[in-house]
């Protein structure tokens, strides 16, 4: 795959999905090529501007798009690495800045196990936060299309 066809569908993908590409198309197209050198390097699409640790179930949550995009978006209009942008930026009305690390810090918005009881376990997908109860996680999440390993248990039965 080259840098033109990841973008078109990266850019597909996002805009049925609710979601904006940076709009300047150099720069986009930049991060597609490194994203490209990732998958060469680990077979995967760890975020070109962070350290991957070259094991996918270690670098699951910064695999594009990462866990923390939805957060950067709102937050600050960008995710980390400028891929994705808010509308706003996307359309002129926010200029672009730069953002602090969010990978590493605590996440205290879970709920620990003991609060709850469920019948089943309750799996969270990491880039969308999409729920579901069941057994197992789906094979793909059925919002934003991540794979089944993007899950993780939210609530333990």
């Amino acid at each position: 795959m080259d840098a033109q066809s990841l973008y078109k569908k990266k850019k597909r993908e996002a805009e049925n999905s609710g979601y904006y590409l940076n709009p300047n198309k150099e720069f986009t197209i930049a991060l597609m090529v490194s994203l490209i050198t990732n998958i060469k390097r680990y077979g995967y699409q760890a975020c070109p501007c962070r350290l991957a640790e070259g094991t996918r179930e270690k670098d699951l949550d910064i695999i594009c798009p990462c866990d923390y995009r939805d957060q950067d978006l709102v937050q600050y209009g960008t995710c980390y690495c400028g891929l994705y942008v808010s509308k706003d930026v996307a359309e002129g009305k926010k200029p672009l800045t730069s953002i602090p690390e969010r990978r590493g810090r605590e996440q205290s918005e879970k709920q620990s196990a003991a609060e709850i009881r469920v019948s089943f376990p309750v799996y969270r997908c990491r880039v969308c936060g999409y729920l579901c109860a069941r057994e197992q996680p789906p094979e793909i999440c059925p919002i934003c299309k991540a794979s089944q390993d993007r899950f993780e248990v939210f609530i333990q039965k």
